[in-house]
């Protein structure tokens, strides 16, 4: 069984490298060409479902894949990034790189925000409850951390080692069965024409 988690479109917020966590920032028009340019793999992959995060990016981005009415799953939605919502990449890592590297690799929690533990468990929780309910493969379109939480809940690789999935691309997952045990990783930003780091983690 496949579990396909696509990153949503590129998005304003995307555009200035800051981190939006909870909060929603509109798809930029490059964000909507790559949820269009996708379009064509979810076609190939052909899903039994497909589900989003109920932020407002991961609903557009579905709606733009052709799947315009989805289940939401809170689950699903982005680690909560506390005090350090908004701001950019470029100024935490002038201003905090320690503290950067540390929350990167999931050993820091900025101020309010959400610890790692607790967000790798409740996507774990939302992967398992959708492989048992599709009874086959499932489109999940989501968020750069939570697919670096799922890759780390069922391949075992730190957050620290896996690049951002590019705005616009997917991670696919392979379970032998729907209890959401040990996966294989069949491909990861399929869909990007090249990898892009320019935007916020």
């Amino acid at each position: 069984m496949r579990f396909i988690l696509l990153r949503h479109g590129e998005t304003l917020w995307n555009v200035e490298q800051r981190l939006q966590g909870h909060e929603n920032s509109e798809l930029s028009e490059r964000g909507r060409q790559q949820a269009l340019r996708f379009a064509k793999y979810a076609a190939a992959l052909n899903p039994r479902h497909v589900v989003s995060s109920d932020l407002g990016r991961t609903r557009e981005t579905a709606r733009l894949l052709g799947y315009g009415e989805v289940a939401c799953d809170k689950r699903f939605r982005e680690l909560h990034m506390g005090e350090w919502t908004g701001r950019t990449k470029p100024e935490l890592i002038a201003n905090h790189a320690e503290d950067y590297g540390a929350w990167r690799a999931g050993r820091f929690t900025p101020h309010n925000g959400e610890d790692w533990d607790g967000f790798r468990a409740r996507v774990a929780e939302g992967v398992r409850h959708w492989l048992a309910q599709a009874e086959g493969d499932v489109l999940a379109v989501v968020h750069s951390g939570v697919i670096r939480a799922a890759c780390a809940e069922f391949l075992g690789l730190p957050p620290a080692l896996t690049v951002p999935t590019t705005p616009g691309a997917a991670a696919i997952l392979n379970f032998a069965d729907s209890r959401g045990g040990e996966a294989k990783l069949e491909g990861y930003n399929i869909g990007a024409l090249a990898p892009d780091d320019s935007t916020a983690d």
